[in-house]
């Protein structure tokens, strides 16, 4: 397969384009292009992208409020883990996620959980986390309802939150028992790959 590097025009191009329209249709992909991992590890410095079977997605920089719930998850996480003195890393974006072992996918979820340390070195995390988490922008709401769920079901990540600041709620799905359930920024929580851990989204504010 030829291996073809976009370029900075074109990539400037998608992100320019997505101003012209509703940011909650924004889809960001860069052309129908088939990419590969090495198309990700070449993009200029400071783009950020995924791959979905081969489709490359550009990523918004991320808002106030995102990265407050960000910082909030991972430290709440982080804390956890360190109290229980458990083995899992939990690793805040950007971290990159070889979703599949495979040239064609590549994710940075918000928040990676991942319990079993083999599938780490310093590239990445290589093959599904346990845990992922997304927090819902604007311009991310297909790719975190629907293209990720579907991926990170396929891919056997364990359980996948969706955490959704502008409707204040909380989808969590998990595949390891095949359930669902929603939740308001009201309530606590609970994580389902730990027995006696509850995230109070109360504190989010």
């Amino acid at each position: 397969m030829e291996h073809r590097v976009p370029k900075r025009e074109e990539i400037f191009r998608v992100i320019e384009g997505g101003k012209h329209h509703d940011a909650a249709d924004v889809e960001r992909v860069l052309d129908d292009r088939v990419y590969t991992i090495r198309d990700i590890e070449a993009l200029p410095e400071g783009v950020r992208a995924e791959l979905i079977d081969g489709k490359m997605y550009l990523m918004a920089t991320p808002t106030l409020t995102h990265q407050d719930i960000l910082m909030w998850l991972s430290a709440t996480i982080w804390n956890y883990i360190r109290k229980k003195k458990g083995p899992c890393r939990v690793l805040p974006a950007p971290f990159a996620v070889y979703i599949k072992n495979d040239e064609h996918n590549y994710v940075e979820p918000d928040v990676t959980v991942i319990c079993n340390r083999d599938k780490l070195d310093e590239k990445g995390c290589h093959g599904a986390p346990d845990w992922a988490i997304e927090i819902v922008s604007p311009s991310s709401r297909t790719m975190d309802y629907i293209r990720k769920c579907s991926l990170y079901e396929a891919a056997g990540v364990r359980e996948y939150w969706i955490v959704d600041p502008k409707e204040r709620k909380i989808l969590v799905y998990d595949f390891e028992h095949g359930t669902s359930a929603q939740h308001s920024f009201a309530e606590q929580v609970k994580a389902g790959i730990y027995e006696d851990f509850f995230l109070d989204f109360k504190e989010v504010g």
